[in-house]
């Protein structure tokens, strides 16, 4: 018989731990106390593998604050008013202020502009969004109908992204998507940080065309605000 030692056991043990999916180690979505969309003309849809997870859009809130909404969740979810339509070239843009950052988690978490949807909240549906993180980083993805990354699995770091200065501290990111006659591009704070060939957006597995109703992204376990949700013609 074949014995084993512990050292030997333990490196195993080891090696399995870290060659587990990076899903494996993320922090379950939380149920949002008086949750649902209650800002008039707005719904959303969590994402396909929260509602696997037995979550739901009232374990996420969307509600009017000031002049604009605060968005509490709960599962990841994306938000959007079924009139909000784009089309051509236009740029979408909204300020997002998380007044506690990494209240809801104990590690960053994104939010940001949602467009080109089509056929929201079915199970064919695409979108594009431009989220940031308060830790200085920002990720490109998008639903078509499986997700899908532009900027690979990992955010990515820019100077223009804003850092909190810690947990608890305030932080501010300005995030516009701009659709031009061959681009797409991602602004955040003024300075664009991602820009892609309309041709690889608008392709089998992505999106169905860049026209299509605007709205806004969040992951789950985020809180922050979103005003001067607006939208330019050239």
């Amino acid at each position: 018989m074949r014995h084993i030692s512990a050292a030997a056991l333990a490196a195993a043990f080891a090696g399995l731990i870290y060659s587990l999916p990076a899903t494996a180690a993320q922090d379950s979505a939380r149920v949002v106390a008086n949750g649902g969309v209650s800002v008039p003309g707005w719904t959303g849809k969590i994402d396909a593998n929260e509602e696997k997870m037995g979550q739901q859009l009232t374990n996420a809130k969307l509600a009017p604050e000031g002049s604009g909404m605060r968005v509490t969740t709960g599962p990841a979810t994306t938000y959007w008013n079924p009139n909000n339509k784009a089309s051509g070239n236009y740029t979408v843009k909204a300020t997002f202020t998380e007044p506690l950052y990494m209240n809801l988690n104990n590690h960053p978490h994104p939010y940001g502009i949602m467009i080109a949807g089509n056929d929201l909240g079915t199970e064919t549906q695409s979108y594009l969004y431009c989220a940031a993180y308060g830790s200085g980083t920002f990720i490109v993805r998008g639903m078509g109908p499986a997700a899908f990354q532009m900027n690979g699995r990992q955010p990515t770091a820019h100077d223009a992204v804003h850092k909190a200065a810690g947990p608890g501290q305030p932080v501010t990111q300005e995030i516009a998507v701009s659709v031009k006659d061959s681009t797409v591009d991602c602004a955040i704070n003024g300075t664009v940080v991602a820009s892609y060939p309309k041709t690889d957006l608008v392709t089998a597995g992505k999106l169905k065309s860049t026209d299509g109703i605007y709205g806004i992204r969040f992951a789950h376990n985020t809180d922050a605000t979103v005003s001067g949700l607006t939208i330019t013609k050239p």
